[in-house]
């Protein structure tokens, strides 16, 4: 699986912006897809997560009630709109594939394949 993460920019806080994972395969139905992002400085952190067919999300507590992660499996997409942006959001961003579809995992360590990332900034 290949995946290919766009959208990102630059923003003002209160800004909104949505995020694009488009993967390559048959098999993109069968993942959970999820969000990460890595501030500079910092670790790289779970931002939100969606089962294979979209029955349970889970977002980290910093993004809950602002970001909303869906997909489309006809279109091999995964987004993550985010709204009420903030400075402390701004970091590369990177979606990730597990092929145990049923769960979200908040461990980066889970995921087999991931897209190159996209900057987000956010300015205050």
């Amino acid at each position: 699986v290949q995946l290919q993460a766009s959208g990102g920019g630059l923003v003002q806080a209160g800004g909104s912006l949505r995020l694009s994972c488009v993967a390559s395969g048959r098999t993109f139905s069968a993942y959970a897809m999820s969000w990460f992002r890595q501030a500079p400085g910092k670790e790289r952190e779970f931002v939100g997560g969606i089962t294979s067919y979209g029955g349970r999300t889970a977002y980290a507590d910093s993004v809950k009630g602002r970001f909303t992660i869906s997909r489309d499996n006809a279109k091999n997409t995964v987004y993550l709109q985010m709204n009420s942006l903030k400075p402390e959001d701004t970091a590369v961003y990177y979606c990730a594939a597990n092929r145990f579809g049923t769960i979200v995992e908040i461990a980066e360590e889970k995921y087999e394949y991931w897209g190159q990332g996209t900057q987000v900034t956010v300015s205050s």
